[in-house]
Formats: C-alpha cells, structure tokens, sequence
C-alpha cells in the first residue's frame, strides 16, 4: 500500500478545505467572543459531515504543536479526552506513519470504545505553519479488536498557524470527518461531534498552560 502517497492525498484535500469558504454552517462557538468557531457541511467522501474548527491559542506555535503532534509517547493520550491511547504502528518515513488510536466510551457511554488506524503526514510550511494530516488505512499488523468498534477518520487535520506581530499566539484550523462506525443514531452522531471539538480545544488550552507553567 502507498502510505506516502495516501498521506500527502489527505494533507491535499484538507488544504483544499482550508482555501475553500463556501458551504461551511455554523453550529456551535464558545466564548463571548467566539474564540472557538466550529461549523460543518456534508462530506464529500461518506454519508457523514466534515467539521471545520478555528480558534486561537494563546501559546506560540510550537507549544502547541508539541501538545498535538501525532507522534509515540506524546502528550495528546495525557489531555485529549477522546485519545486512549496511541501507537506507531510502522515509521514509513520521517513525516509519515501508520497509526492506531483508540478512544474511550463518550457521551454518557452511548459511543462506545473506538480504534482508528490512519497513516499521518507530519509537515511544516515556509510560512512557519506546522500540519498533522491523517486519513484511515488497513495494516496488516492491526486487525480488528474485540471490544473496539472500528472508526474511520477521512482525510483530516490540523494546521498550527504563526500570528504575524504575535508569537505568542497561534491560530488552530482542524478538520474532522470520522465514520464513528457501529449502529449510532444520526442525531447522537451530531450533537457529540460539535461538543467534543469544542472539548479539544478548551483542553488543549489547559495543556498548553501546563506546558509553560
């Protein structure tokens, strides 16, 4: 399987997503001031939406990429609620590997546990932007697992992006578009997804804190 060319695919189309503003609905945003905007329209690559998320961090860009890149023994399984664990599964090259991710149960137990297996692309742009692009595979050294629901993430992400005049800043595009899998109701699918964005960035404001502290 070309992992590369799968991963640089994936990095593509959610650029493709980040240059395009048409289509995209507001459903939810934190703060008086909006500092979290997330909205969504219907994906092109399954049944389900792609959300689209923006918000600024107050921490430079690399603090913040410290705290989500996918990467093993990193931070992410210590504050994102919604990674359990995460494993390299195959290094295919300095930016790109085969991954698995599995999460806990989630909305009052409703979602059950979850495994994902993706190939990420890690890269950084002259501009200084730092981008984690993922979209899943199959491995043959990870077969499905009892007692996880296999997930599939389509082409998704998130782009670090320098403030200009503000190093202490940095602006975070996510993208996320994930088959949950199993037999959820549409409306549990679209209440947890929107609330669960919001969650990641709230608790990656905290991380980021700690980091400095």
């Amino acid at each position: 399987m070309d992992y590369a060319g799968l991963a640089e695919a994936a990095a593509a189309k959610i650029g493709q997503y980040r240059q395009d503003p048409s289509g995209w609905r507001g459903c939810r945003s934190t703060g008086t001031r909006g500092e979290v905007v997330v909205s969504w329209r219907p994906s092109a690559e399954f049944s389900g939406n792609v959300y689209r998320a923006e918000g600024t961090v107050a921490a430079c860009p690399e603090d913040v990429w410290e705290c989500i890149k996918p990467v093993a023994g990193g931070l992410r399984t210590k504050w994102d609620q919604n990674v359990k664990d995460f494993e390299v599964v195959e290094a295919v090259s300095d930016a790109v590997s085969v991954c698995r991710t599995t999460t806990p149960s989630a909305f009052m137990r409703i979602i059950s546990p979850r495994e994902f297996v993706d190939v990420v692309l890690m890269k950084q742009y002259e501009d200084g932007t730092m981008l984690s692009a993922a979209t899943n595979v199959e491995h043959p050294q990870c077969p499905p697992q009892p007692n996880f629901v296999r997930g599939l993430n389509y082409p998704c992400g998130c782009f670090c992006i320098p403030l200009p005049g503000e190093p202490d800043k940095t602006q975070l595009l996510s993208f996320f578009q994930t088959d949950l899998g199993g037999y959820l109701p549409q409306t549990v699918v679209d209440s947890f997804f929107p609330a669960s964005i919001a969650g990641f960035y709230s608790n990656l404001t905290k991380a980021v804190k700690a980091l400095k502290a």
